[in-house]
């Protein structure tokens, strides 16, 4: 036999030889990645029924459960590499993790930056779960802090998942952070008004209005002269989730234009005023002429 197909052939035995030697290592630590898939869901289960008792936050809650769960996997996926392959040390494993940090902090910078900023928020809690809120061009319901994005379900029903390193850099306006919100309202009535009247009547409607809060108290100014009305400027406070918001906004304007019409109060349309003059008294040309 030729040398050459000789070495070939030795070089496949002693593959395949190693293969088989190594298939019993390699289905023990696939059963391994199966067992740590069921303790790592279990360990997150213990760890939320723990966390519950011990820790009233929600978001330090659910980072207790993807801390444990993250944990479980690390240690699980480490011991199934070392017994599928004999010859591969903890230390091995931990000197290659070292050498490899660099070039993995670089590919997967954008990741670590999402995972530290997600540790933070779920620390600080800068917004809780159901909260409403604006983060940058999205405004809805926070549904869930994870380590890598936020979610946030909007009004019309679309999940937009936001990464934390967005969230933590930029400015969030949680509109739900305090048990009051207040609404502006403007509304503008006729010159001939009197302005006491219209003042009262306004004031007297946000004070019956269902849902609008007595303390702090409501407030109604004239905030100027417009082209065609005086304007008004009306300022209540409501609970602050946006569908009381909103369901008082329309109740508040409805009430409002039914005390106008029973008051007498004129809520004018714009109005322009023309002025008709004769042009030819500012006709340059026939002036010079008939002065001439």
């Amino acid at each position: 036999m030729n040398p050459l197909l000789q070495r070939i052939q030795d070089s496949l035995l002693d593959l395949v030889g190693q293969s088989v030697q190594l298939l019993p290592g390699l289905f023990i630590g696939l059963v391994l990645v199966l067992l740590t898939w069921y303790v790592a869901k279990v360990t997150q289960q213990i760890v939320g029924k723990m966390a519950e008792r011990l820790v009233s936050s929600r978001s330090l809650q659910l980072l207790a459960m993807q801390v444990a769960r993250i944990g479980t996997w690390a240690i699980g996926l480490i011991i199934a590499a070392v017994v599928a392959f004999p010859d591969l040390r903890l230390g091995d494993i931990i000197g290659l993790l070292g050498l490899g940090s660099v070039a993995i902090g670089f590919a997967f910078q954008d990741i670590f930056k999402n995972f530290l900023a997600g540790i933070l928020l779920l620390i600080e809690e800068p917004f809780s779960l159901g909260d409403q809120v604006i983060m940058g061009d999205y405004e809805g319901t926070v549904e869930l802090i994870k380590v890598r994005s936020t979610q946030l379900r909007t009004y019309t029903g679309e999940l937009v998942e936001i990464p934390n390193a967005i969230v933590f850099t930029n400015p969030v306006r949680v509109l739900t952070a305090f048990r009051s919100r207040r609404t502006d309202l403007d509304i503008g009535v006729d010159y001939t008004t009197p302005l006491p009247l219209a003042k009262g009547t306004f004031l007297d409607v946000l004070n019956r209005a269902d849902g609008v809060l007595s303390h702090p108290e409501p407030e109604v100014d004239v905030i100027g002269f417009g082209d065609s009305s005086i304007d008004f400027k009306l300022r209540y406070w409501t609970t602050p989730q946006m569908a009381e918001v909103r369901r008082i906004q329309t109740q508040v304007a409805m009430a409002l234009k039914a005390a106008c019409d029973e008051a007498g109060i004129t809520i004018p349309y714009p109005i322009r005023t023309v002025h008709m003059f004769d042009q030819d008294q500012f006709n340059e040309s026939q002036r010079r002429s008939s002065t001439n």
